[in-house]
């Protein structure tokens, strides 16, 4: 009896720490890597079937998200022999760049990704960015005169807010009259898409005939590590110190147990006495709250305002994310990373062997089958 029931317990204490698409960190460090490998493997087959080069293709791939170790030394050894850096800042703007697209992936895919803990699947993502954006925005560029030690917490956490509130009502709805969270968060998006777009032709327009905001104040402006062209700030710092932040939450907290429990069994869950209500409400703000990070993080440290067509799909490429990541924060981290890698190299890849940019979104499908 007693080995059954430790089979059991062990049975039970795996499906509570998976949930939807998740998994073990075991799981959530190797899928990715293989994910990758059988990815571009087919993604070569395609290459040659269409009538490609596929290693010359790969080598611009990874050259414009890395760029070339030759060019790198080069920089460095111009910077230490004479001091100065154009060379060098030139050199590594690919390899900053990938993580500046993948800084977005990052919160945005924890996002998606705790809602698939909890047995629910975030496909507000999208809109929570956007509506997390146009927070930090406003704040960043209606309020004057304040020290970046206040001003720059105020905008990021606006934008934390903004994406919480808009997660919030679908989590609500679903805890409360049963609504599906998929059906409740797709309306959202659109709500916070034609919300933006009513918002940047007036209220928050800058003056002038584009349908943009006014730029942030310096004072809310993410600090940058480097000189222009290099775009890589602090954010991507925030990423990882929230990663953690949810990988802490979710496995070192009886919170987090509650949440991994209700994802697995929420009948089971509720016969335990959990509030189901409660962990539905909370784990939507807090996705919401991620999501709405991500737009804060791209709007505070990259572009500085914020106009139509501001995200380039973030929102719902990090539901693949989540899902390679297997929900798992360090997954969703290295998942992240490989998304940014890919969507910078893809630029270079088209430009240098005349790769249609649409073979990534083939490779990046591949990867998530």
């Amino acid at each position: 009896m007693s080995d059954k029931a430790s089979s059991k317990n062990k049975t039970t204490e795996k499906k509570t720490s998976e949930g939807i698409g998740g998994g073990s960190l075991g799981q959530a460090l190797l899928v990715p890597v293989l994910a990758v490998v059988t990815g571009l493997i087919l993604g070569g087959i395609v290459m040659l079937a269409t009538g490609s080069n596929p290693i010359q293709a790969y080598g611009a791939l990874f050259a414009g998200a890395f760029g070339t170790p030759s060019t790198i030394i080069a920089g460095f050894q111009t910077y230490f022999a004479t001091g100065d850096n154009a060379e060098l800042v030139k050199s590594l703007y690919p390899f900053t760049e990938s993580l500046v697209t993948a800084t977005p992936y990052i919160f945005a895919g924890l996002s998606v990704a705790l809602g698939f803990r909890a047995g629910l699947f975030n496909i507000g993502a999208e809109g929570q960015f956007f509506i997390g954006a146009l927070c930090s925005a406003y704040v960043g560029y209606s309020i004057k005169d304040l020290p970046m030690i206040i001003h720059l917490p105020l905008a990021i956490g606006a934008g934390a807010l903004g994406g919480a509130i808009w997660g919030m009502i679908p989590g609500y709805l679903k805890a409360r009259f049963g609504a599906h969270e998929v059906v409740n968060t797709i309306m959202m998006n659109w709500i916070a898409f034609r919300l933006s777009d009513w918002l940047l032709s007036g209220p928050m327009q800058a003056s002038n005939f584009r349908p943009v905001t006014p730029n942030v104040a310096a004072s809310a402006e993410l600090p940058r590590f480097f000189e222009d062209p290099l775009r890589f700030n602090l954010g991507f710092f925030l990423a990882l110190l929230f990663a953690y932040f949810v990988y802490w939450f979710l496995f070192k907290t009886t919170l987090g147990f509650e949440v991994r429990s209700v994802g697995a069994n929420p009948d089971a869950s509720k016969y335990a006495g959990m509030n189901i209500i409660r962990n539905f409400v909370l784990v939507m703000s807090i996705a919401g709250g991620l999501a709405g990070l991500a737009g804060a993080a791209q709007v505070l440290g990259v572009e500085h305002w914020v106009g139509q067509g501001f995200s380039s799909g973030y929102g719902f490429d990090a539901i693949a994310v989540a899902l390679l990541g297997k929900s798992h924060p360090v997954g969703v981290v290295l998942a992240a990373l490989l998304f940014g890698f890919l969507r910078s190299g893809a630029t270079n890849m088209q430009s240098i062997a005349s790769i249609p940019v649409d073979i990534i979104s083939i490779i990046q499908g591949l990867v998530i089958v």
